[in-house]
C-alpha cells in the first residue's frame, strides 16, 4: 500500500517510543519504557481506543514520575474501562536545558513530596533543620540514647516505672533518712531502724458488713471489722507457715450484735477441729481484739483474746476516767479544760470519762440578743449555765446556775452560736434569743422579754420558752401615754428586768467564771427617751440607746458581741433613727480532764 510521507513506522522512529496498555477499568497509573518530556511541542500522545486524550488536571491525564522518580508515569484522572487499547507516543525529544542561576531556586519551584532521601547529601540535616519538639518516640531507634545523651540531674522520679528499681541498681547502703520509720518487715517483723526489732502489723482499710461479706485474710495483716450491718466471715490463710500472725478487731464495737465467723479450713484453732462441726470460731464480744498465730499442724491456729474495754476497770485504764474532747478554742485553768465557742461549730467527744474521774461537762449557753426598734430596746438573749456539785471550788457560778450538768458519750454535738435574734444550742440545752423592743407597742418574748414602745405598751415575756432554772428576765413596760411618742422601756436581761422609766435602762446581765476570768453576759438594751436622754444598756453587752441633744434621729448601740446583749432603742426628733441591733452569743464547755 502505497503512504504520502513517511510510513507511520517512521514518525517514531530514532528518539521516539510507543507503549501499549489495556485497561482494566481499576488503575490509573501507567509506566512508559523512555522518559516522557516536559511540555510544549514535544507533548505526549496518548489514545484510549483510537481516540486522542488531552493533557491536564482537569482533562483526561497527568504527567508525573514513577517509584524511581524517573518522569516515566501517565496518571489518568479516570481509569480507562477495562478492556480498552491504550497507547502513548512519546516523542521522546529532549526538552530545552534550562540553566538555573546560583542560589534562584526557591521552595516555591519544588514540588510538594518532591525531595527525596535519595536527593539528599548524607550527613547534611542540622539540628537547625528540625523544628522543636519534631523528634518523636517513633523516629529514635531502640536503645539508641545512652547516658551520655541525658543531662545531669534530668531523670526525676516521675520518669521511673514502679517497681523498676531492683537490688542491682542500688550502689552501697541505702541511708535511713530514705527509709520511712519501721518500713523493712522481715517475716512479718518490722524492723525500727538504729533500734531493735519490735513485732509489727500491716492493717488494712476497714471492712464493712453488707450481709454477706466475706473476708480472705493473710498472714501479717490486721483487719478492722465493722459488723454493724451484718455478720463477716473471715477465711484463714489456707497454708499457713509457723509464725504467720492475724489480728481481728472490733472497728464498730458490734460483735456482740453481729459475730464474726473465722473459718480455719481443714486447720485447728486452739488443737480443735472446727471445720468438720461446720460451725468455725466465733467473735461474740464487743470491742474485742484477737491476735491468731499459727504453730503447727497439731496446734494449729492459737488464739489470744484481749479484754473489752466495758470490763475495763478504772485503775486499769486511768485516762478513760476523764473527759476527752476537741472543738473551739481551747484553755486551760487548772484541772479544767474549757472549749469556747465564737461561732458555729462542733464539740467532738472522743472518751466520755466515768465516775471514778470526771464524766461530766459543764455548759454556759448564751442565745443572740434581741434588736431594737425605734424606741422599745432588744432584751438580752437567754443566759443557761450548769455547775456540777463535784466541780472544785476555783470559779465561781452565776445565780442562774444549774446544778445538773451534761454528761455526754463519746460523739461528735453540733454547737450553734446564735446571732442578732437567733437560738444558741449544744445537746439537749437551747438559749433562746432575746425579744425585740416594740414601737408604740409590745415588746416581744424571748430569753428576755424586749423592751416596750410607747403608749402604754407591755413589756416582752422573759423566760420564754420557760426552763428552771429562768433564762431570763422581763422587758420593760413603757409608762402611760406620753405626750412626746418617742420614748420607751429597756430590755429585760439574764439578771434583772428592763426599766419601766421612759429612756429606761436595760436589765443588768450576769457574771460568770466558767471561762476562769469573770465575766458579765446577757444585759438588756437601753430605751428611747427624749433628746440627749436615752437609757443606758444593762452590765453583758446591752447597746445603750441613742441620744442628741438636738432631737435628730440617732442610731442606738448594738450588743456587743459574743454576750448577747440586747440592742439599744434609737432616740430624736422629728427624724427616728434605726435600734441596734443584738449582740451574737456564745457557747463554753467546761470539763475537768485530770487530776493533779
Amino acid at each position: 500500500m502505497a503512504y504520502i510521507g513517511k510510513k507511520p513506522i517512521d514518525v517514531i522512529q530514532g528518539n521516539a517510543s510507543y507503549d501499549s496498555f489495556t485497561g482494566d477499568g481499576s488503575t490509573t497509573a501507567y509506566d512508559v519504557t523512555n522518559l516522557l518530556p516536559d511540555g510544549g511541542q514535544f507533548d505526549v500522545e496518548v489514545f484510549v481506543d483510537n481516540v486522542r486524550q488531552e493533557a491536564g488536571s482537569s482533562k483526561s491525564y497527568t504527567i508525573g514520575v514513577d517509584g524511581s522518580g524517573d518522569r516515566k508515569r501517565i496518571n489518568f484522572n479516570v481509569a480507562p474501562d477495562s478492556g480498552s487499547e491504550i497507547y502513548v507516543i512519546n516523542p521522546g525529544k529532549p526538552t530545552s536545558l534550562i540553566t538555573v542561576a546560583d542560589n534562584a531556586l526557591t521552595a516555591a519551584k519544588i514540588q510538594s513530596d518532591a525531595v527525596t532521601t535519595a536527593k539528599i547529601l548524607d550527613s547534611n540535616v542540622t539540628t537547625a533543620k528540625i523544628a522543636d519538639l519534631n523528634v518523636t518516640t517513633g523516629k529514635i531507634a531502640a536503645d539508641a540514647i545512652t547516658g551520655a545523651k541525658l543531662a545531669d540531674d534530668a531523670v526525676d522520679s516521675e520518669h521511673l516505672t514502679d517497681g523498676s528499681v531492683d537490688n542491682v541498681h542500688l550502689s552501697g547502703s541505702i541511708a535511713n533518712a530514705k527509709l520511712a520509720n519501721s518500713s523493712i518487715t522481715i517475716n512479718g517483723t518490722a524492723v525500727s531502724l538504729g533500734g531493735s526489732v519490735t513485732a509489727g502489723t500491716d492493717w488494712q482499710a476497714t471492712v464493712v458488713a453488707d450481709g454477706s461479706t466475706q473476708l480472705t485474710a493473710a498472714a501479717g495483716k490486721g483487719y478492722f471489722l465493722d459488723t454493724n450491718a451484718g455478720v463477716i466471715e473471715v477465711f484463714l490463710p489456707a497454708s499457713p507457715s509457723r509464725g504467720d500472725t492475724i489480728v481481728l478487731a472490733d472497728y464498730a464495737g458490734h460483735f456482740a450484735l453481729n459475730n464474726v465467723l473465722v473459718n480455719a479450713g481443714t486447720n485447728l484453732i486452739d488443737s480443735v477441729e472446727t471445720a468438720g462441726a461446720g460451725q468455725g470460731y466465733k467473735l461474740t464480744t464487743n470491742n474485742l481484739v484477737v491476735e491468731l498465730v499459727y504453730v503447727d499442724s497439731t496446734k494449729g491456729w492459737l488464739v489470744q483474746e484481749n479484754e473489752a474495754k466495758s470490763s475495763l476497770t478504772a485503775a486499769d485504764d486511768t485516762n478513760a476516767q476523764y473527759v476527752a474532747a476537741t472543738g473551739g478554742t481551747v484553755t486551760t485553768t487548772g484541772d479544767y479544760k474549757i472549749h469556747a465557742f465564737t461561732g458555729d461549730g462542733c464539740f467532738v467527744v472522743s472518751n466520755a470519762g466515768n465516775d471514778a474521774g470526771s464524766d461530766y461537762v459543764d455548759y454556759l449557753v448564751v442565745a443572740g440578743g434581741g434588736s431594737a426598734n425605734d424606741t422599745g430596746a432588744g432584751g438580752g438573749g437567754g443566759f443557761r449555765e450548769s455547775r456540777n456539785p463535784g466541780s472544785a471550788t476555783d470559779w465561781t457560778a452565776s445565780p442562774l446556775v444549774s446544778t445538773t450538768s451534761l454528761t455526754l458519750p463519746a460523739a461528735t454535738y453540733p454547737v450553734t452560736v446564735g446571732a442578732s435574734n437567733s437560738n444558741s444550742s449544744v445537746s439537749t440545752i437551747t438559749s433562746a434569743a432575746g425579744g425585740a423592743g416594740a414601737h408604740g407597742s409590745n415588746g416581744e418574748p424571748g430569753g428576755s422579754g424586749g423592751g416596750a414602745g410607747y403608749q402604754s405598751g407591755t413589756g416582752g415575756t422573759g423566760n420564754t420558752p420557760p426552763v428552771s432554772p429562768p433564762q431570763g428576765n422581763n422587758g420593760g413596760n413603757a409608762p402611760t401615754p406620753q405626750a412626746n411618742p418617742f420614748r420607751g422601756a429597756g430590755g429585760g436581761g439574764a439578771g434583772g428586768t428592763g426599766s419601766n422609766q421612759p429612756g429606761g435602762a436595760g436589765g443588768a446581765g450576769v457574771t460568770t467564771h466558767i471561762s476562769g476570768t469573770p465575766t458579765a453576759y446577757s444585759g438588756g438594751g437601753g430605751g428611747a427617751g427624749t433628746a440627749g436622754s436615752g437609757g443606758a444598756g444593762g452590765t453583758g453587752g446591752g447597746g445603750a440607746s441613742g441620744s442628741h441633744p438636738s432631737q435628730n434621729g440617732v442610731q442606738g448601740a448594738s450588743g456587743t458581741a459574743n454576750t448577747g446583749g440586747g440592742g439599744g432603742s434609737a432616740s430624736g426628733l422629728p427624724q427616728r433613727g434605726q435600734g441596734g441591733a443584738g449582740g451574737k452569743g456564745i457557747v463554753i464547755l467546761r470539763y475537768k480532764f485530770q487530776t493533779s
